[in-house]
């Protein structure tokens, strides 16, 4: 006959017993996420270190700055490898939010084995502070090895993936959903896994920095003034593109 603990024993064990309806304290390291909402939701408060931290999405390129960089501009210094980016990464739009672009180490493996390889490669090497794998193609196993090395190298792993994944089995301890919202440029993230109570409601976070949203006030509010002055007449606004395929582009002013 299997005995029970008594309550008070279970009282003794204190924080090592995780509750499935509580929010559970991280079993390592974790890196604040810069997004203060997704902080209060995550075990430990932010992003873990030595695990996978999975993030799907309808569109590759779409939202994986905007939710990464606060994290990589104040995690430790060192190299930030990119596995198989959609985009080539825009200097002067990081370089204008506080991130310096020389730490990036962008490898254009195409195929799922190479880029598999080049993950791992990248966890195992000590200078790496993080490493992003863009990974449409991958099983279970494949990525229980890269958590292993996540795990064993104590690195931030996030392993971007398409949202149809979401009805796979995967090994990573958080996996987040990210979409744009339908009626504004701000961000939805539904979190679909992680130690702690099922979070029915998505997070939305917002779409630009204080300070930029502020300037971006200033603007409008300075080209009202014209427009008044010019008797409410329009005139015709120059735009210009840029006709290049740069992921920060376009999130490099949103984000």
């Amino acid at each position: 006959m299997v005995s029970r603990p008594s309550p008070l024993s279970l009282a003794h064990l204190g924080d090592a017993v995780w509750r499935a309806d509580a929010l559970a304290c991280a079993a390592g390291a974790t890196v604040a996420t810069g997004h203060p909402a997704l902080d209060a939701q995550l075990p430990g408060g932010g992003w873990p270190v030595g695990a996978i931290s999975e993030i799907l999405q309808d569109h590759s390129g779409q939202s994986e700055w905007r939710l990464l960089l606060p994290a990589l501009r104040h995690a430790a210094p060192g190299p930030v490898v990119l596995v198989g980016a959609p985009h080539v990464p825009f200097g002067p739009g990081l370089w204008a939010q506080g991130f310096e672009a020389r730490r990036l180490l962008w490898m254009t493996e195409s195929a799922p084995a190479a880029r598999l390889w080049a993950t791992e490669q990248a966890l195992r090497c000590a200078e790496v502070v993080a490493v992003l794998a863009w990974l449409p193609q991958v099983r279970a196993e494949q990525l229980r090895r890269l958590q292993i090395a996540a795990q064993e190298h104590s690195k931030l792993l996030f392993v971007l993936r398409p949202a149809q994944a979401q009805g796979e089995s995967s090994p990573a301890v958080l996996r987040l959903l990210a979409s744009a919202s339908p009626d504004s440029d701000a961000l939805l993230l539904h979190i679909l896994k992680r130690r702690g109570p099922p979070l029915d409601q998505p997070l939305t976070l917002a779409a630009r920095p204080a300070r930029l949203a502020a300037l971006l006030a200033s603007h409008a509010r300075q080209a009202d003034d014209e427009l008044q002055a010019l008797g409410g007449r329009r005139v015709p606004a120059l735009c210009v593109f840029s006709g290049s395929d740069h992921v920060l582009d376009r999130t490099a002013a949103a984000a």
